[in-house]
């Protein structure tokens, strides 16, 4: 074998009693270290995270290592998903007037709602969630989850907050999607004694307040999370 591979006899034997390199020493434990950092993030972390974590406590090496690591590991985070729209205006029909103009201020409860619509991603697709959100409080003072992000799913949430607040004369703020814009829930609106508002199209601004609620709302609750069980059960 020495002969055929061009290597001496007493350099193998060298090499078989001789321990792991430095490097291979360094690596093992790093690999350690990403799988630690990989696991306390419940699986989301890349490269770009677990080198940020690294750097953080103190250990200098480079992101195209650490990412040669874990795919030895078989370790991947959790990309980013195409954001899914929520908001379709329906083109044509009667909208009313901008009654807040981004100033989400209330000098009592139940004076000014905001609502909006988001989705959380499942093992068995996505689930809708529309809320309704007191401003003067900031309590979700009405929601419903479903399937599908239809009229019915923002008239159960307004059904909900109507339930539990006296709030005759409540004026409601929502973006242009089409299922704020529907003939269902402006008729459900009218027969409550809900003043309807509703903000410009394409801009996030004039619903703010429900959009920065969402938006802190995924960050506490969905970083981590791996629901398992079937939309109906939810």
């Amino acid at each position: 074998m020495c002969r055929v591979l061009g290597v001496s006899a007493s350099g193998y034997y060298a090499w078989l009693r001789r321990g792991p390199s430095r490097r291979a020493q360094e690596n093992e434990a790093l690999s350690k270290r990403i799988a630690q950092i990989h696991e306390a993030s419940h699986g989301t972390y890349g490269s770009r995270r677990v080198h940020a974590e690294l750097l953080a406590g103190g250990k200098r090496v480079s992101r195209q290592r650490i990412a040669r690591l874990m795919r030895a590991l078989g370790l991947q985070g959790v990309t980013r998903r195409r954001p899914r729209s929520t908001t379709r205006s329906q083109p044509g029909a009667q909208v009313p007037r901008d009654r807040v103009r981004r100033r989400f201020e209330a000098s009592a409860p139940n004076r000014l709602w905001v609502a909006d619509i988001t989705y959380v991603p499942t093992a068995e697709g996505f689930l809708y969630l529309a809320m309704v959100l007191d401003v003067f409080s900031r309590k979700v003072v009405g929601w419903a989850m479903g399937a599908r992000h239809t009229v019915a799913l923002t008239v159960a949430a307004l059904e909900m907050a109507l339930r539990m607040h006296a709030a005759r004369g409540v004026v409601f703020h929502s973006d242009r999607g089409s299922q704020y814009a529907a003939l269902a829930f402006s008729e459900r609106c009218r027969q409550a004694g809900v003043d309807r508002s509703m903000g410009a199209v394409g801009s996030c601004f004039d619903n703010a307040m429900a959009e920065s609620f969402f938006a802190a709302w995924n960050v506490s609750c969905c970083s981590g999370c791996r629901v398992q069980a079937p939309l109906d059960e939810h």
